[in-house]
C-alpha cells in the first residue's frame, strides 16, 4: 500500500496523458485528473483531510492567477497578432521579399521564412501565421515548381518562430508561472533573441542548400516586378517592412528602454495593429468583432487550461509529486549535464503527444524548482524549454502547425507530404537547441549586456 501511494503522482501524469491522447479537451481532463486522485488521497487517508487540503491549497491559487498583472497581456498579445494578420501585411512582405531575394537559390523558401522571422517579431501568433503564409505562399511555391516537401517544411518552421521570436505567448506564460527574479519577462524576451534569430538563419541556411542540391525542386523565381526601378524597389521594401518594424519598436523598444512594462508593452502592440489596419482600409466593425471574437477563444483557453493546471498541480504536491521527482533525480547519482539531458528528452516526447501549453502549465512548473535546485541558471533552462517547445508544433501525431497548414493547403498537398517535408526542420530545430545547451551564452549574453 505504502509503494501504490507513493507512485500515485506517477500515475496522475500517465492518466493526464492518456486523456489527452484519447481526445478529451485538456482543461477537463486535467481538473478531472486533479479531483480524482484528490478523492483517491481521501479516501486511503493518506493524510487527515486530505481533500479539503488539496482543494484548499487550489482555491488559494486562483486569487494569484486573476490578480497576476502580466497575464493581461496574453489577450492584448493575442489581439495585435490577430488584427495585424487581418490588416493583410503579409501579403505586401511575401511579395517584396520575393523581390529582394529573387536572385538567390531557393528564394521563395527563404523569403517564406524570412516572412514568418518577421511576422513573429510583430505577432507571435502561430497559428494565424501558418495560416496566412499557407494561403499566400503555398500556391506560388507550388506555381513555380518547388517541392511539396521543402515548401510545407519551410512554411510550418517558420510559422512556429513565433515561439521563440520575442513577442512570445509562450515566453509570457513561462515567467507568469516562475516564482524566480532571475525569471521576467523582459529578461526572457531578450534572452530569446539570439536563439530565435539563429534558427531563422539555420532554416534559411538548410532552404539555401536544398535549394543548390536539388534546382528541380526548388526552382529560380521569374517576377513580373523584377524591373521595378531601385528607387521604386526601395520605395516598395520601406512600405512593406515599416508596419512589423514599427510594432517591434513599439514593444520590444518599449520594455528595452524601460518606457513600459511587458503588459503595457503588449497594449502599445494591440493599439498599434489596430490603428495599421486603420491606415490599411482593413479596419471596419465585422472585422473587429472577429478579431475580438478570437481574441477571447484563445485567452479562455488559455486561461481555463491554466485553473486546471492549478488544481493538477495542488494535487500533485499534495501527493508530494515534486518530492518524488526531486528523489529520482538525486538517486540517479548522473551529472547535473545528464539530468538536463534527459528532462530534454522527456519534454521532447510529452511534445508528440501534449500541447505546449499543457506542457508549459504542467510539467515546467515542477522541473524549474528542481533544475534550480541542481544548480542550472533558470533563466537559461526556460530558453531551453522554449526551443523544445517549438517542436511540439511540428512533431506529429499532433503537431498543430501541420493540421494548420494541411487545413489551407491546396488539395494535391497531403498529409504525408507534410510529414516528410518537416523532419529537416525538426533535427535544425534540435540542432539549435543542442547549441544553445553546449554554449548557455547565446540565450544568456543579451540579457547580462542590457
Amino acid at each position: 500500500m505504502e509503494i501504490l501511494i507513493e507512485l500515485l503522482p506517477l500515475f496522475m501524469l500517465i492518466g493526464l496523458i492518456l486523456f489527452v491522447v484519447l481526445g478529451y479537451p485538456v482543461a477537463f481532463s486535467i481538473a478531472a485528473i486533479a479531483l480524482l486522485f484528490a478523492l483517491i488521497g481521501e479516501a486511503l487517508g493518506i493524510r487527515t483531510n486530505f481533500l479539503q487540503g488539496a482543494m484548499g491549497a487550489f482555491t488559494l491559487r486562483i486569487p494569484g492567477i486573476i490578480e497576476n498583472f502580466l497575464l493581461v497581456a496574453v489577450p492584448l498579445f493575442v489581439y495585435m497578432g490577430v488584427m495585424l494578420e487581418r490588416s493583410g501585411l503579409a501579403d505586401d512582405l511575401l511579395e517584396t521579399l520575393g523581390i529582394l531575394l529573387r536572385k538567390v537559390p531557393g528564394s521563395l523558401a527563404i523569403s517564406v521564412i524570412a516572412m514568418g522571422a518577421i511576422l513573429a517579431a510583430s505577432t507571435g501568433i502561430i497559428g494565424a501565421t501558418v495560416v496566412t503564409m499557407t494561403v499566400l505562399a503555398l500556391p506560388v511555391m507550388l506555381q513555380h515548381g518547388y517541392s511539396k516537401e521543402l515548401s510545407t517544411g519551410a512554411i510550418c518552421a517558420a510559422g512556429t518562430l513565433g515561439q521563440i521570436i520575442p513577442p512570445s505567448i509562450v515566453l509570457l506564460l513561462l515567467a507568469s508561472i516562475s516564482n524566480l527574479q532571475e525569471v521576467n519577462v523582459g529578461s526572457l524576451f531578450f534572452a530569446a533573441a539570439i536563439p530565435g534569430i539563429m534558427l531563422a538563419l539555420m532554416y534559411m541556411a538548410y532552404a539555401f542548400f536544398y535549394a543548390w542540391r536539388h534546382p528541380d525542386k526548388a526552382p529560380a523565381m521569374s517576377m513580373k516586378a523584377i524591373d521595378l526601378t531601385a528607387h521604386q524597389l526601395f520605395l516598395r521594401t520601406i512600405k512593406a517592412l515599416f508596419p512589423p518594424l514599427l510594432l517591434m519598436v513599439g514593444v520590444l523598444g518599449s520594455i528595452f528602454f524601460g518606457i513600459a512594462s511587458p503588459t503595457e508593452a503588449a497594449g502599445v502592440g494591440a493599439f498599434l495593429a489596430t490603428m495599421l489596419a486603420l491606415v490599411k482600409g482593413k479596419l471596419n466593425l465585422s472585422v473587429l468583432k472577429s478579431v475580438m471574437a478570437s481574441t477571447t477563444r484563445f485567452t479562455s483557453m488559455v486561461f481555463i487550461i491554466l485553473i486546471g493546471a492549478q488544481a493538477f498541480g495542488a494535487v500533485f504536491r499534495q501527493l508530494r509529486g515534486d518530492q518524488l521527482i526531486r528523489t529520482f533525480f538525486q538517486n540517479l547519482n548522473l551529472d547535473v549535464w545528464v539530468i538536463l539531458a534527459i528532462v530534454m528528452l522527456v519534454l521532447f516526447v510529452l511534445g508528440f503527444f501534449l500541447d505546449f501549453i499543457e506542457i508549459t502549465f504542467i510539467h515546467v512548473p515542477i522541473l524549474l524548482p528542481i533544475m534550480h535546485e541542481l544548480g542550472v541558471n533558470p533563466l537559461w533552462f526556460m530558453i531551453l524549454v522554449a526551443i523544445n517547445l517549438q517542436t511540439s508544433f511540428l512533431t506529429p501525431p499532433f503537431g498543430f502547425a501541420l493540421f494548420y497548414l494541411k487545413g489551407a493547403a491546396p488539395p494535391e498537398v497531403e498529409l504525408h507530404h507534410v510529414y516528410r517535408g518537416i523532419w529537416p526542420f525538426v533535427l535544425i530545430q534540435l540542432i539549435g537547441l543542442t547549441l544553445v545547451i553546449l554554449w548557455p551564452q547565446l540565450a544568456l549574453w543579451l540579457p547580462e549586456f542590457l
